[in-house]
């Protein structure tokens, strides 16, 4: 008798770990490609830290890569999940879902290649548009293939278009806080808009009046805000102590 497949063993090796200015799983993006405004980086560990091991991967503008949920907390799923592009009320098969609680914690992300680094023994990717909390285990890297990666007449189910954005309003003092920091962090007014415009609220929270002030870190800031009227107000900008 066969050996039966499901009992096989297997293990992954982590390549390298993401550098991105979500500390945190709450407020990254859902998907990639909706926040552009800022980088990240993929930096490979021994020994994939080998130039030889991307050697010609500067032809591609995007990537694909495999990534490990590392901070879900717990190692319990269900056959169906509630996606937050439902409204959070309807169930559908996690295999029909992009969530994380997953059979197995492993996700699928494409990302743009912008640059590829290395000084001394360090090499790392800059990458562009990546939905990545900070300190995600990479498992693998593969080159996008646009001819066969890019189908333009695909369904795309319950999720068939872009979410819908948020109005994001900075108060003047907020405004000049912005400005002191895009000194360090170019682009940031830029990147607290998109972060905050896609509406990290728990679903069931976006039918209601809601007067909670949230809080999110980003970078090394604590940022607060407030929804008024369908227009999310930042209200405070403080340093992570």
């Amino acid at each position: 008798m066969s050996e039966n497949p499901a009992n096989t063993p297997f293990s992954l090796s982590t390549i390298g770990v993401i550098r991105s200015p979500y500390q945190e799983k709450f407020a990254v993006p859902r998907q990639p490609g909706l926040v552009t405004a800022m980088n990240a980086q993929l930096e490979l560990l021994p020994p994939y830290n080998d130039p030889h091991c991307v050697r010609g991967l500067e032809e591609f503008s995007h990537l694909w890569l495999m990534f490990l949920f590392h901070q879900n907390g717990t190692d319990e799923w269900h056959p169906t999940v509630r996606p937050p592009r439902l409204g959070g009320n309807q169930r559908v098969g996690v295999f029909a879902s992009r969530s994380p609680f997953r059979p197995n914690p492993v996700g699928l992300s494409v990302v743009e290649l912008k640059a590829i680094k290395q000084q001394g023994n360090r090499v790392w990717l800059e990458l562009g548009g990546v939905d990545l909390v900070n300190g995600t285990p990479i498992v693998d890297i593969k080159p996008y293939l646009p001819f066969v990666d890019n189908i333009p007449d695909a369904r795309g189910g319950f999720a068939p278009d872009a979410p819908v954005t948020m109005p994001v309003s900075f108060t003047p003092d907020i405004e000049i806080r912005c400005q002191k920091i895009a000194r360090t962090y170019p682009g940031f007014r830029e990147f607290l808009q998109q972060v905050i415009g896609q509406d990290p609220r728990p679903a069931y929270r976006k039918q209601n009046n809601d007067d909670k002030i949230y809080g999110v870190r980003l970078l090394t800031f604590n940022i607060n805000w407030q929804v008024q009227q369908g227009v999310a107000v930042i209200c405070a900008i403080t340093d992570i102590e």
